[in-house]
């Protein structure tokens, strides 16, 4: 396999970078992929001097390791590291050959106090924009602590194994040969999951804020910044830091910036929040909020964090339909990223639930990967833009269907059917498939503030013109509002609105 010119231009500046000398172990047999990555391998030995290549047997074939000289070091590619995993390929390249990973020193010292033996195993797919953040995080801990192992596994390339272990979402991530996680998780998540996380001690030392932001999205973030603009203490909890967009692939609506992935765009977030005295809780969730002298914020570790002002930006998430099999079968064939997971349904039939803008970009990308998709719609007429609509027309394998409630996903270990009711006739009908694309919009984080700030019939906070609740001196932003758009760009300005009403509140009280 050729590498184009620019990958292989960036692949040389990257390689300048290496620091010590690295060993690729290729375990390779006669299929097309065996043989596409031994000239991969052989062509990153071609361009630095650094880097030698010697035939071994692996676990798997075909898959290459990446070692220090004398020593394994547990980072194993088993298939072949193109695509989204071009990174990932890169960063392991460079942190084994002795290059610090970007993490801050404390994570780093989490991972290397770790005992006991870890063998990690990730499935991708190389369209899926989630997976490299894990393949990376479990590279980086391979790297810092010889007791852990992880070997990226392209599904693509290991369908029969994909299949025995009932691989049906990615990233899929097993611990010593069990499922231990599936869809993305970061670095820091990881260590709480191992039990490496903050306690509520951790948080005993903490001054009161100014002005304390409790979500990490776009608005949390542009929140956040604003506040600390101003000079005053602020503070920032997060969930997830970055929010719903890690989980969008393409965003082409973002002013001055003609196309860029979710992904990307909460790493800039981040490291603009960084740029300021901001203090960052990251994987912490809130639980109550309760005004005394100063509002007090419990989070789930049972830590209390006090502040004059409070910003609530905690994002939505996607909507559930809440039928029968749709919890049950999470993962199985019921899914809410076609981007993620589509490729593992190649040749196979499918739903989409939704008949709005993301439901029928859904419905067209599967289209191109799956045998057949049925769209199913609540409303009598699909509620995309006319201009998605014309499209999925054009496309021969994709039924609509309107009038459609979804009444039950069936299936016990997989998905094998879906059963609705046309809501003109009563009648049921059942589709047998093996996938589930739910589509069909959002709701908001804010069951935690039950019985504080004032709500609407769906949950979103009530906010004026200025991002101020019903309780003075708490304010709200982005899409667990009543705003009457969810957009990136939208969510942003009110963050900013909301930072300007609470410090306008601070001065007048």
């Amino acid at each position: 396999m050729a590498l184009d010119a620019e990958i292989k231009s960036q692949l040389n500046q990257y390689l300048q970078l290496l620091e010590n000398d690295i060993l690729l172990k290729v375990s390779a047999g006669t299929d097309d992929v065996s043989k596409e990555m031994l000239a991969l391998v052989e062509e990153l030995a071609s361009m630095s001097s650094k880097i030698t290549v010697e035939r071994a047997e692996l676990y798997r074939t075909p898959s290459f390791s990446i070692n220090r000289a004398g020593e394994d070091t547990g980072v194993t590619f088993a298939g072949i590291p193109l695509g989204h995993e071009f990174t990932s390929l890169v960063l392991a390249l460079l942190q084994v050959s002795g290059r610090a990973p970007k993490v801050e020193q404390s994570v780093i010292d989490q991972i290397k106090k770790i005992d006991g033996k870890y063998n990690f195993e990730t499935y991708v797919s190389l369209t899926c924009h989630n997976c490299p953040d894990v393949v990376q995080a479990l590279n980086i801990m391979s790297v810092l602590n010889p007791n852990i192992t992880h070997t990226m596994i392209d599904g693509a390339a290991f369908k029969e194994e994909v299949e025995s272990k009932n691989v049906m979402a990615v990233p899929a991530v097993f611990l010593n040969g069990e499922f231990w996680n599936g869809g993305r998780i970061s670095l820091q998540e990881i260590l709480a999951k191992l039990g490496e996380g903050l306690s509520a001690e951790d948080f005993a030392d903490k001054e009161p804020y100014d002005v304390l932001v409790v979500g990490g999205g776009p608005a949390g973030s542009s929140a956040a910044i604003y506040s600390a603009r101003k000079g005053i203490r602020t503070g920032i909890v997060a969930e997830r830091f970055g929010g719903q967009i890690l989980d969008t692939l393409s965003i082409e609506n973002f002013i001055s910036v003609k196309a860029t992935e979710g992904p990307k765009l909460a790493q800039a977030l981040e490291e603009h929040v960084k740029e300021y005295d901001i203090d960052i809780m990251d994987l912490q969730r809130a639980k109550r909020l309760e005004k005394k002298d100063l509002f007090e914020l419990e989070l789930e570790n049972g830590a209390v964090l006090k502040s004059k002002t409070v910003i609530i930006s905690t994002g939505a998430r996607w909507r559930n339909i809440n039928v029968p099999g749709e919890q049950e079968l999470k993962n199985k064939g019921v899914a809410y990223c076609p981007h993620c997971d589509g490729p593992l349904f190649a040749g196979k039939d499918v739903a989409v639930i939704g008949g709005g803008n993301s439901g029928i970009e859904a419905a067209i990308d599967l289209a191109g990967i799956v045998k057949h998709v049925t769209v199913l719609e609540f409303a009598s007429e699909l509620k995309a833009d006319s201009v998605l609509q014309e499209r999925l027309n054009s496309l021969p394998n994709v039924t609509v269907v309107t009038n459609a409630a979804t009444k039950e996903i069936t299936g016990t270990d997989n998905v094998t059917g879906i059963t609705y009711t046309d809501r003109e006739t009563n009648e049921e009908h059942h589709v047998e498939l093996q996938g589930v694309f739910v589509q069909i919009g959002l709701v908001p984080n804010t069951e935690w503030l039950e019985g504080t700030v004032e709500r609407n019939r769906i949950g979103e906070i009530i906010v004026d013109k200025r991002g101020a609740t019903t309780i003075p001196g708490v304010f709200a932003a982005g899409d667990c509002t009543d705003s009457a758009y969810n957009q990136i760009i939208i969510s942003m300005g009110s963050g900013a609105t909301a930072a300007l009403g609470a410090f306008d509140y601070m001065i007048r009280n």
